[in-house]
């Protein structure tokens, strides 16, 4: 009997490793150009108006909190944004929630002069 001998597996040419096939240039038919979104929701459109019933009057009462109800789609940064730019007042934190009845309401905290 006679020892096996291992066989190695043989190794690839170097014309065919580096070989690669070439891509065209693409030719659009016209350019695509991304524009910048437009925000939609301005400081106006953000807060729609004050909330004046009995418990929002004690929370600007007791909490120097007040009370607004704002567009569903904003967020807290943005409500704080607006007050500060409509209101010309310092905003210490927003807190908001959303109504029964689907619209958005911000409970502004303002900030201790």
């Amino acid at each position: 009997m006679t020892p096996k001998v291992k066989k190695e597996a043989p190794a690839p040419l170097k014309a065919e490793a580096t070989a690669k096939t070439l891509r065209l240039r693409r030719q659009p038919k016209y350019p695509r150009k991304s524009a910048p979104r437009r925000n939609k929701l301005d400081h106006y459109a953000i807060i729609k108006f004050p909330l004046t019933t009995e418990s929002a009057m004690k929370k600007i009462e007791d909490n120097n909190t007040l009370v607004f109800i704002v567009d569903v789609k904003a967020n807290k940064h943005q409500i704080k944004q607006a007050v500060k730019k409509l209101y010309d007042i310092d905003v210490a934190k927003v807190n908001t929630l959303i109504r029964p009845d689907g619209e958005k309401k911000a409970y502004v905290r303002l900030a201790p002069d």
